[in-house]
């Protein structure tokens, strides 16, 4: 019963901070370089004048004071000469018109706030108070951070960020290369029936670290907007069938179910699963020889879904359906299909 208890708090947990990362993977697009409000505050940045711009909604107009009111068409360079002033911008929710300038935030003194400055004190409570979106160009630290609800994001130089995207691209390539030499060797290994589970778990880590990398990647690749398409492009490439070998290898090995399996490794940490013990358990495997099923080398070779499906359960394992006879495949699909089937199975054999 506690064990559940506290699965289900895991589970709650991990859901509440997939919603506050989604929210803020949506808000960093918002300013991603090559956006017109990128361009706008990284202007107020390099005018050295610090700068508040809150994106409105039905809260804001009860949290500011004082200003005067625009209603004109956002471009990057009103921001800039608007931000001269001391007061804050308030833009529209669709980004589309700067209707106040040079206002006074008014947000709850009462809520808590980690910053030091006025400005960035202000920006964070106005950011809780409202829920929406506020963005504090920081003249003294020359920084921009960007408020939203309860979460905060320090905006990266964009040069920066290329170069961690850049060296983790790099990484995940020479992970890839290992990936498909493992998997090659495990086709050889399946082919001549042998049981050595190491190629398999070699496989399934490297590709599970691969998986792990990606995410920082696709982080960096939202953060950069129009200028990593190439490194999105890249990515794509790198990742072609991974996650989907990584499935097809699990069906074949895993003793406790294929989702299971796949739920307990997408959990793992990097240091979890350099230990190939945890990868075992991940599966349910602890004997030393161990024989796949079938489904991933049968179906590659043309067989089925459907077929697959009932030559393992007939047979039980690889070995045993690559030592099938004819009379026994015509009892399973009749005359005709078995010859099919037969084909494509000794297709297989040939590749020894």
């Amino acid at each position: 019963m506690e064990e559940e208890k506290k699965e289900v708090q895991a589970r709650l947990i991990e859901s509440k901070k997939e919603e506050r990362k989604e929210g803020l993977t949506d808000v960093l697009k918002l300013i991603s370089p090559g956006t017109s409000l990128r361009t706008a505050i990284e202007g107020v940045q390099k005018a050295k004048t610090g700068g508040l711009i809150v994106v409105e909604n039905e809260f804001v107009p009860t949290m500011f004071e004082g200003g005067f009111k625009i209603n004109t068409r956002f471009t990057p360079q009103r921001i800039i000469e608007l931000g001269k002033m001391d007061g804050a911008i308030i833009i529209s929710k669709d980004l589309k018109k700067i209707l106040n300038a040079n206002v006074l935030l008014t947000p709850d003194n009462s809520i808590p706030s980690n910053e030091t400055g006025t400005r960035h004190k202000a920006a964070e409570r106005t950011a809780k108070q409202a829920g929406t979106i506020v963005i504090a160009v920081s003249q003294r630290r020359d920084e921009i951070s960007l408020f939203y609800k309860n979460l905060k994001y320090v905006v990266r130089d964009t040069n920066d960020i290329i170069r961690r995207a850049t060296s983790v691209l790099q990484i995940i390539e020479k992970h890839r290369d290992i990936f498909d030499k493992n998997k090659n060797e495990l086709d050889r290994h399946e082919i001549r029936r042998r049981g050595d589970p190491s190629k398999v778990l070699h496989m399934i880590q490297r590709g599970m670290i691969i998986l792990k990398m990606s995410e920082t990647l696709k982080g960096y690749i939202i953060e950069l907007g129009a200028e990593g398409t190439i490194v999105k492009l890249r990515l794509k490439e790198l990742l072609n069938r991974v996650e989907q070998d990584i499935d097809d290898v699990i069906k074949d090995y895993s003793k406790i179910g294929v989702s299971k399996s796949q739920k307990i490794l997408s959990i793992l940490s990097y240091d979890e699963l350099l230990d190939s013990d945890n990868i075992k358990q991940c599966l349910g495997i602890s004997e030393e020889m161990v024989y796949p099923k079938g489904h991933r080398l049968l179906e590659k070779a043309g067989i089925n879904e459907e077929d697959t499906g009932l030559l393992v359960k007939n047979f039980k394992n690889l070995p045993a359906i690559l030592e099938a006879e004819k009379e026994n495949l015509v009892k399973i699909f009749g005359e005709e299909k078995s010859q099919s089937v037969m084909e494509k199975i000794n297709h297989i054999k040939e590749r020894e």
